[in-house]
């Protein structure tokens, strides 16, 4: 998978050029995910690493841009969860990889305090092509305390020319101390003209890309992602009254955190409804002839935010899946049938 995308989003591109032209060796992109917070480190970091930098960014054409496009940039350290540095194809360090290899222990899903040792030692060394070295870090939430703590003398006093960019969709669980070393840059929330723009331009048609935007609460890249898992309109919008009738074909192939967060967007809208507010996720036509209960969509949101902690254990998917929509129903239907919750 190529890290850089000549493409650059116009909504980050503005924020691109707005971040090179200050200076800082230490940044913070922070903002709620989906909104392209480790696309825009990927722009800036190969920015200050481009060998002929223009003002709307990196060249793209140049030997540096090309090392980072096929991941192997002698002057870029790129921090991750070990599980997202395999899905998009960055390379781990030899032991790391062997001991995955040989079976000894699974890829980590939070940024190791060993990497963040390694990273360390790359942040001392000379730079290899003559402009300077950057360390990108993402989703720096999911560093844990000791890791975080390794980077934090680095970050604020770093060796030579060395730059860091940390992205993070959860500012609030990043130890103050980190953020207080850094700069911080919040994410800019497109406008819905200019994601619809957006993902128009990417082959989705234009009735499509509004309901998939609205089902993804205004997000693009999140919008984008529902597309590429072949999420339809018609299935986001057929949801609900799927839900009601205890139907599951449609969602059978989805992640299991995909469903419970379009369940929890039901249930927010349904609430919204009780309250005469518009519904965010769905439209008022997807949402007609369900019953609103307060009390019980109350506790029914309550119980889906608990669910949220588990969410990744590896349950047995069908049956996991089964009690999903059991619960939703009897939060639906027994107020339609006038039993009491």
């Amino acid at each position: 998978m190529v890290a850089v995308n000549k493409t650059v989003m116009p909504w980050l591109q503005e924020q691109l050029q707005a971040l090179q032209r200050q200076r800082g060796h230490a940044w913070l992109l922070q903002g709620p995910s989906g909104l392209g917070q480790y696309d825009l480190a990927m722009q800036l970091a190969s920015t200050w690493l481009c060998d002929n930098p223009t003002e709307q960014g990196a060249c793209h054409e140049c030997g540096s841009c090309h090392a980072i496009g096929v991941h192997a940039h002698a002057d870029l350290a790129v921090l991750m969860p070990e599980v997202q540095m395999l899905e998009q194809g960055w390379p781990l360090s030899e032991k790391a990889q062997s001991e995955i290899d040989d079976k000894k222990r699974k890829a980590s899903k939070e940024i190791r305090v060993d990497a963040l040792r390694d990273t360390v030692e790359f942040a001392q060394r000379t730079s290899a092509r003559g402009r300077g070295k950057v360390v990108l870090v993402y989703p720096a939430e999911q560093m844990n305390a000791i890791a975080a703590n390794a980077l934090l003398k680095t970050l604020e006093e770093p060796a030579g020319d060395t730059r860091f960019v940390l992205a993070t969709e959860s500012a609030h669980a990043l130890l103050p101390t980190i953020r207080s070393r850094c700069q911080v840059h919040t994410m800019r929330w497109p406008e819905t003209d200019e994601a619809l723009h957006w993902l128009q331009n990417q082959g989705v048609q234009a009735s499509e890309a509004a309901v998939l935007l609205r089902a993804a609460g205004g997000l693009p890249h999140e919008a984008w992602r529902y597309k590429q898992l072949g999420r339809t309109a018609q299935n986001w919008s057929a949801f609900p009254q799927q839900v009601l009738k205890g139907q599951l074909d449609d969602v059978r192939n989805w992640m299991a955190s995909d469903v419970l967060d379009a369940l929890y967007k039901l249930a927010h809208d349904l609430l919204a409804l009780h309250g005469r507010a518009s519904p965010r996720y769905f439209s008022a036509a997807d949402l007609q002839g369900i019953p609103v209960h307060g009390a019980r969509l109350r506790q029914w949101a309550s119980e889906l935010q608990q669910i949220w902690r588990h969410v990744e254990h590896p349950f047995h998917a069908g049956l996991m899946l089964e009690a999903w929509m059991e619960q939703a129903r009897s939060a639906l239907v027994l107020p339609l049938l006038g039993k009491k919750p």
